[in-house]
């Protein structure tokens, strides 16, 4: 399958979850705890569907671009600070209590900032990879990413260097502890 095209079932899957999570009730309306606990729910859903959709692109995606789209650099190093800046509020949403205070301005900054993240990956950076990138080399790339999302990493790991070399490297072993904390904390990914 086309590489853009993985890339694009998870930004759909993760877009729908944003939507959703835009209209679930806030802390900030005095909304109960049994509302407040399924909106949790969904958060932790968007971080393990993130955690995994990041880990490939930096492992395989952003290595490519680096290397075969003219300007690639520049497109990748600033997907890759957004990534990690998203990494940072994933792993801080995921720890904060369902009903704290602060969780309503967290869901708001996720919710833009992660459309806005999906509209630069689209908008700016698919066009230039589409040019570059002949249609084996995007099926190849394609399948390499969807084989890698089955053992990503479930949680984000934002101190975690984002080169294709480390995260190769640390990648099997994160996804293994994630997978680990998931099954004893009975977490569902």
């Amino acid at each position: 399958m086309d590489a853009l095209e993985v890339l694009r079932e998870d930004h759909q899957q993760v877009l729908d979850m944003l939507t959703r999570l835009e209209a679930t009730p806030t802390v900030a309306a005095g909304t109960n705890g049994e509302l407040l606990g399924a909106r949790k729910k969904l958060v932790t859903e968007i971080v393990v569907a993130e955690s995994r959709h990041e880990a490939v692109e930096e492992r395989y995606f952003w290595p490519a671009v680096r290397g075969e789209v003219p300007g690639g650099d520049a497109l990748a190093e600033h997907a890759v600070d957004q990534e990690r800046a998203a990494k940072y509020l994933l792993a801080a949403l995921e720890e904060t209590p369902a009903d704290h205070p602060d969780i309503d301005s967290m869901i708001e900054r996720l919710i833009h900032e992660g459309r806005e993240h999906i509209d630069y990956e689209q908008n700016e950076v698919w066009p230039k990879v589409r040019e570059a990138i002949d249609k084996d080399g995007l099926d190849k790339l394609g399948t390499r990413l969807a084989e890698a999302k089955k053992t990503a990493p479930t949680r984000p790991h934002p101190d975690t260097p984002s080169a294709a070399p480390v995260q190769k490297a640390v990648g099997p072993l994160a996804a293994l502890t994630d997978r680990i904390r998931d099954s004893i904390g009975r977490r569902r990914t």
